[in-house]
C-alpha cells in the first residue's frame, strides 16, 4: 500500500457492461495501491454507442468509441480515462498522452456458437456475425464458403444474439468475453494461424492529460512495461499503414528474453488478398519494429490492398 494525499479522482469510462468492468478494474487497483485515495467514475456516451445501427465501417472517422471522453478530459471534468486500447486511435489528441497500459489479456478471437463446435466444422453458407473488417477479412480467407454478417451492440448484445441462433455464430474477443465472466461461451479460441488479432486487443489503456504529472505518477504501479512495449509496436505498424480501427489489418507483438516479436497482416475486404509478415528486435526498438514491418508489408503489396478497400468503403 501506497501512501498519498487524501485525493479523489474521477475515471471517465463509456457505460457498456465491458467498459465499466475494465473502468472498476482500474479503480479497484488504484484504490488498492494508494491509501486515501478515492476513485469516481463518470459514464459518456460516445458516437460509437450512439449509432447501432451502421457497420463501423460505414460510419467512418476515428475516435469512435474514444472522442468524447477525451474531450471531457481535455475540459478537465475527468481526471483520467479508461479504454480498450484497440479502440484509441494511433494519434492522440493534442495534450493527452497513455499515462499506463495495464497487463495484457489474451489478445486473440473467440468462435461462439451454440449450434456448432469449431469454426472448421461450420457448414458451407453459415452465417458468422462481426463488426469487424478485420475478423471478416481473415475468416474469408480461411473459410470463403462462409456468410460474414454485420454484428453490431455491446459484448452483452452480440452474445445474445449468438445465444439465440441470430447469426447461429459469431467472432470475438477472447478478453472481453472472459471480463464480463462468461468464458463457459466460447467455443474455440481461434488460432493466430487464421486470425491475428486487432491491434492492441485485449490491453486496457489509461489515457491522462500531458501535463498531469500527478496523475501519472498515481498510475505508475499500474503499469507494464513489456504490454506497453507489444503494444507501441503494434500501433506503430498500423500508423505507418494509415489505418483505423475498422481497416483490415492485424497484429500481434510478443516479448521473450527481451527480444521482441511481431507478426502482421494486411487483407482484402473478400481475403482473397494477404500479406502477412513478421519482424523482430530489441524491445527497446519497439516503435522502429512496428513502422520496419509496416514498410516491408507496404512493398509485398499491402499498399495496393489498402488503397482497393478504401476504394470500396468510400462507395
Amino acid at each position: 500500500m501506497q501512501k498519498s494525499v487524501n485525493l479523489r479522482i474521477i475515471i471517465g469510462t463509456r457505460g457498456s457492461a465491458l467498459a465499466m468492468w475494465q473502468a472498476k478494474h482500474v479503480k479497484s487497483l488504484l484504490e488498492e495501491t494508494h491509501e486515501n485515495l478515492s476513485c469516481e467514475l463518470q459514464i459518456i456516451k460516445t458516437t460509437g454507442d450512439k449509432i447501432t445501427d451502421a457497420p463501423l465501417s460505414r460510419i467512418g472517422g476515428k475516435g469512435l468509441f474514444t472522442k468524447e471522453i477525451e474531450e471531457a478530459l481535455l475540459r478537465g471534468e475527468i481526471d483520467m480515462a479508461v479504454h480498450s486500447m484497440k479502440d484509441l486511435p494511433t494519434a492522440l489528441p493534442d495534450g493527452l498522452t497513455v499515462g499506463a497500459v495495464l497487463e495484457r489479456a489474451h489478445p486473440g478471437d473467440a468462435f461462439v456458437s451454440k449450434k456448432y463446435d469449431s469454426l472448421a466444422a461450420l457448414p458451407e453458407g453459415t452465417e458468422v456475425g462481426t463488426s469487424s473488417l478485420r475478423r471478416r477479412a481473415q475468416l474469408l480467407a480461411y473459410r470463403p464458403d462462409l456468410d460474414v454478417v454485420d454484428l453490431r451492440g455491446n459484448l452483452d448484445t452480440r452474445l445474445r444474439k449468438v445465444a439465440e441462433e441470430n447469426p447461429p455464430a459469431a467472432i470475438l474477443a477472447v478478453a472481453g468475453i472472459r471480463r464480463l465472466g462468461r468464458e463457459n461461451e466460447i467455443t474455440e479460441i481461434i488460432d493466430t494461424e487464421i486470425m491475428l488479432p486487432a491491434v492492441a486487443q485485449g490491453a486496457i489503456a489509461v489515457e491522462i492529460r500531458e501535463n498531469d504529472d500527478a496523475v501519472r505518477k498515481i498510475l505508475a504501479p499500474l503499469h507494464y512495461e513489456d504490454t506497453a512495449a507489444c503494444c507501441e509496436a503494434e500501433r506503430a505498424f498500423l500508423r505507418e499503414l494509415e489505418g483505423g480501427c475498422q481497416v483490415p489489418i492485424g497484429a500481434r507483438a510478443v516479448v521473450t528474453d527481451g527480444k521482441l516479436l511481431l507478426e502482421g497482416v494486411i487483407a482484402s475486404l473478400d481475403g482473397k488478398q494477404i500479406v502477412r509478415d513478421s519482424f523482430g528486435g530489441p524491445v527497446s526498438d519497439a516503435k522502429s519494429i512496428g513502422t520496419a514491418l509496416a514498410m516491408r508489408a507496404r512493398k509485398a503489396g499491402g499498399d495496393e490492398i489498402l488503397a482497393s478497400v478504401r476504394r470500396q468503403l468510400s462507395d
